[in-house]
């Protein structure tokens, strides 16, 4: 097992394109590590420079305390499992597994005792002797996952080995793929655009846009305090309502934000997890807030009107109008919406009766609101 640390890695291809403007990361000892963003974020690219299969072209990359920049794939030990799974489809499991302790002239017996053990492990054992077309998407999948562990690299890199797959078997699939990763202890760099995964299978999850690192934290910490508008609206489906607001008084007795004429106060604890807001006053700010601290226990409140009711079993999405425009992170900064009113979704409880066209009151948790700079979009007062 190792490390992998990102100094000011960068990626500058010849036609003056900067995928990766210089990358700071570092991956501890047998950590779960997922690199997730929109598409054209740069994740694959820094996967592959990793890999030895991409150029770097500045900052260092560095696999323990090696240097490892101008070393060719074959002499970073790292196992890598691609999209395609990559198997060859005239090998059976066994001989697909087997391929690469062949290539390096291994003993015989032992390479017949270790696919008998990664096969163990992956349950491929009746499998063995098939062939790939002969498989299920989920089973090619883990006899590509084989390849990789019987290795017993210092790395495991793994590129969006769920795309291909259907809802279910993903879902399954990647539960497996994190018990498996923490029975075996590797470090690991995981890359996938899909958010469900990178918060359901990391340890921490390092979210990018444009080749730049907007925060890598644990799936929680992204979730409850991200540093930025980006991450607040990038991480949870549906994602975070991020509306235009006026921080109309701040002082000892709390903090009062206007929101579309409507005042959400923040007073004792929520006042003081948002205490930087209180050199906002009189200024706008991005006033943010998940469905799902709408509508449940809160002690504040917001009146909307209800356009459309989603039951989804388990919880009531309800869709509202309020009136204040929304406030979005884009590539070229903050945009906040044209209209005067704005839609909004809150997660309400299965069982609580919302019809089409009513007027809605909506408790607020304070302790969970989020507030953002509307120039920068950072994060406000958050402590």
């Amino acid at each position: 097992m190792s490390t992998l640390t990102m100094k000011n890695l960068q990626k500058k291809y010849p036609n003056g394109y900067n995928a990766v403007p210089g990358l700071d990361l570092h991956i501890e000892d047998g950590e779960f590590l997922v690199l997730v963003g929109p598409s054209g974020c740069g994740k694959s690219t820094v996967l592959r420079m990793v890999a030895g299969l991409e150029d770097i072209t500045g900052g260092d990359l560095m696999i323990d305390d090696t240097r490892v920049n101008d070393k060719g794939p074959q002499e970073r030990d790292i196992a890598m499992v691609f999209q395609s799974y990559a198997l060859y489809p005239n090998m059976t499991v066994e001989g697909n597994i087997a391929f690469a302790m062949k290539l390096r002239k291994t003993d015989k017996e032992q390479i017949k005792r270790k696919v008998a053990e990664v096969a163990e492990l992956l349950e491929l054992t009746p499998v063995l002797d098939r062939k790939p077309g002969q498989l299920s998407g989920g089973q090619r999948q883990r006899v590509a996952m084989g390849r990789a562990i019987v290795r017993e690299p210092k790395l495991f890199l793994v590129d969006e080995p769920l795309s291909n797959l259907d809802a279910k078997l993903r879902v399954q699939t990647r539960a497996e793929i994190a018990k498996l990763q923490r029975r075996l202890g590797v470090t690991t760099m995981y890359v996938t655009h899909d958010q469900v995964e990178a918060m359901t299978m990391g340890d921490r999850v390092a979210v990018l846009r444009r080749g730049v690192l907007m925060q890598c934290a644990s799936p929680s910490t992204l979730y409850e305090s991200p540093d930025n508008l980006f991450v607040a609206q990038f991480i949870g489906s549906p994602s975070m309502n991020v509306l235009r607001g006026k921080v109309a008084a701040a002082g000892d007795d709390g903090i009062s934000i206007d929101v579309g004429g409507q005042t959400v106060r923040l007073g004792g604890a929520a006042a003081q997890r948002l205490a930087g807001l209180a050199g906002y006053a009189g200024q706008e700010i991005a006033f943010g807030v998940r469905p799902e601290a709408l509508g449940g226990d809160g002690d504040a409140s917001i009146d909307v009107s209800v356009d459309l009711v989603e039951m989804l079993g388990s919880e009531k999405l309800v869709h509202a109008t309020i009136g204040s425009p929304a406030v979005r992170s884009t590539d070229s900064g903050v945009e906040i919406g044209t209209g005067a009113s704005s839609t909004i979704i809150a997660s309400l409880d299965p069982r609580r009766d919302v019809r089409v066209g009513e007027r809605l009151t909506l408790t607020v948790d304070t302790l969970r609101v989020h507030a953002f700079d509307l120039q920068t979009g950072q994060a406000i007062g958050r402590s």
